[in-house]
């Protein structure tokens, strides 16, 4: 890794009350409370548990994103979380264009990129995530998605300082399947996202931006996926329920 400061991230998905939200929190902070100048470390429970998570937080180095948010502030959308309702109970970070989202709930790269402006707008920190399926990449169209996907999502979207910004490589076939990309894939990944950003936005924006790889990380493989030169952490599914394993691709994966 890279200058840019390393981020683990915890996607808890559709697990945990929050009793176990609580418990897990606590969990955490009692192994990585002397990790803050290494890393960044964040967690993302359901939304029926994040105030609960922030409570516990608080006052320790765990940041607390949400799952997903609407792209209006506010009005007549039944069962939808706002940008300000987040902000209001202390997130700090919202995961945006997951593919269990694109894939199960009709997300596409208009409705990405709307809800990238809304966290913006709402000083929420995107994480903006994006990856090819295994049609596409046996199709050799792995460049073509993620070129596609990362113009769009920032279509028209101003972002003042790329610290405030980070992008997710998720290859689709590797999430909750135990597939994982080898390093050498991962990092090819990461470099044309990391180059197709400076064609956007600039150099100096790219090389600053945090680029997180999501794909079944554990933490024997999190030393070599997170060492690559383009691979600033990882955002992690199953492996983040449990906090032996989620501390174990912190130590792993930064060096702590």
């Amino acid at each position: 890794m890279s200058e840019r400061k390393p981020i683990v991230a915890g996607n808890w998905k559709m697990h945990n009350n929050t009793v176990e939200t609580r418990n897990l929190i606590r969990e955490i902070v009692k192994k990585v409370k002397n990790s803050g100048e290494q890393c960044e470390i964040i967690v993302a429970p359901p939304f029926t548990s994040t105030a609960h998570a922030v409570e516990e937080a608080k006052g320790s180095i765990i940041q607390i994103s949400a799952q997903d948010l609407f792209w209006e502030d506010k009005g007549a959308f039944t069962g939808e979380i706002s940008g300000p309702m987040l902000k209001e109970i202390g997130c700090s970070h919202v995961v945006i264009g997951h593919s269990e989202r694109r894939q199960y709930f009709c997300e596409t790269d208009e409705t990405v990129n709307k809800k990238i402006g809304a966290s913006i707008r709402n000083r929420l920190i995107p994480i903006f995530c994006l990856g090819e399926t295994l049609t596409e990449r046996e199709a050799g169209a792995t460049f073509n998605v993620l070129k596609r996907q990362l113009a769009q999502g920032l279509n028209a979207i101003e972002i003042q300082n790329p610290v405030n910004f980070v992008i997710a490589y998720e290859p689709v076939w590797a999430i909750g399947t135990g597939k994982t990309a080898s390093p050498e894939q991962a990092q090819e990944a990461h470099a044309f996202l990391r180059k197709e950003l400076a064609n956007l936005r600039g150099e100096s924006f790219a090389v600053q931006t945090r680029i997180l790889y999501g794909g079944s990380v554990k933490p024997d493989n999190a030393r070599e996926l997170m060492g690559c030169p383009d691979i600033d952490g990882g955002l992690i599914g199953g492996a983040s329920l449990k906090a032996v394993d989620f501390v174990g691709i912190i130590e792993q994966g930064t060096g702590i």
